[in-house]
C-alpha cells in the first residue's frame, strides 16, 4: 500500500460506500410508502414507455434485488422481485427509470450511441488493463505499464459517458411520472430522492476509477523520474 493509495483510493472508496448505503437507505425508505393510485413498477413502466411513444418493448420479472435493467438487444425491461408487483414510490421510481433507458434508444439519444460506440474498446480496457500493468511492474517494463494506464482509460471513459445516460433516464422518468399523473406532488420527491441515490454511486465508482488513474500516473511518473 503507497501513499497515493492513501490519500486518494482509500477516500474514494469511502464514497463509494456511503453512496452505496445510501440507495440502500433511499430504497427501504420508499418501499414503504405506497402510491396512492397503487399502480406498480410494472405498470408505471408501461406507462412511460408509452409516454415517449415506444411500443416495441417487452416488461419481464427478474429475480434479485436491485436487478432491474433495460436490456436494449431484446428490447426487453426486466423489473426485480422488489419493483415489478410493487405499488411503492420507490418501485415505481425505479420501474420508470428502466423506461426511461427504453425511451433513450428508441429516441436515439447522443450519448447512448457514444457509449455503445465504446463498449468494445471498453471491455478490452477493462480486460487488459491490470494484467498489463502487473506485469508492467513486475518487469519493470515502463512500456506495459503505460500501455496498462492507456487501457485503464479507456474503462474510465465509458464511466464518464454512462453519467449523462443514467440522469437523463431519471429525468424522462421523473417526467413522465408527473405528466401521466403515477405520482402526486406528495409522493414525486421520494422517487426523486431514490433516483439521485442511484445515479449517485454511478458517479461514486467513476470517483474511484480516477483516484485510481490518477494513482497510477503519480507512480508511472515517479519511477521515470527515478531513472
Amino acid at each position: 500500500m503507497d501513499i497515493y493509495y492513501l490519500i486518494l483510493i482509500i477516500p474514494a472508496m469511502i464514497f463509494a460506500l456511503a453512496a452505496q448505503a445510501k440507495v440502500n437507505t433511499k430504497f427501504n425508505k420508499y418501499s414503504t410508502q405506497e402510491t396512492s393510485r397503487r399502480i406498480t413498477g410494472a405498470q408505471a413502466a408501461e406507462a412511460v414507455l408509452r409516454a415517449n411513444d415506444v411500443y416495441d418493448v417487452r416488461i419481464e420479472r427478474i429475480g434479485g434485488s436491485l436487478t432491474d435493467h433495460y436490456d436494449p438487444r431484446s428490447k426487453v425491461i426486466r423489473l426485480s422481485d422488489d419493483v415489478y408487483a410493487s405499488s411503492s414510490v420507490a418501485a415505481v421510481g425505479v420501474a420508470a427509470h428502466e423506461a426511461g433507458h427504453a425511451a433513450q434508444y428508441d429516441a436515439g439519444y447522443y450519448p447512448v450511441k457514444v457509449r455503445n460506440a465504446i463498449i468494445p474498446v471498453s471491455q478490452l480496457g477493462s480486460t487488459l488493463a491490470w494484467p498489463l500493468l502487473l506485469i508492467g511492474m513486475v518487469l519493470t517494463s515502463e512500456t506495459l505499464f503505460l500501455l496498462g494506464i492507456i487501457f485503464f482509460i479507456a474503462a474510465v471513459v465509458f464511466q464518464i459517458v454512462t453519467l449523462p445516460v443514467e440522469y437523463n433516464a431519471s429525468s424522462r422518468a421523473l417526467a413522465a411520472l408527473e405528466q401521466c399523473g403515477i405520482l402526486d406532488e406528495s409522493e414525486l420527491p421520494g422517487a426523486r430522492k431514490t433516483l439521485s441515490a442511484a445515479a449517485m454511486t454511478y458517479l461514486a465508482a467513476l470517483a474511484v476509477s480516477v483516484a485510481q488513474l490518477l494513482r497510477l500516473l503519480l507512480i508511472f511518473g515517479g519511477g521515470r523520474r527515478r531513472d
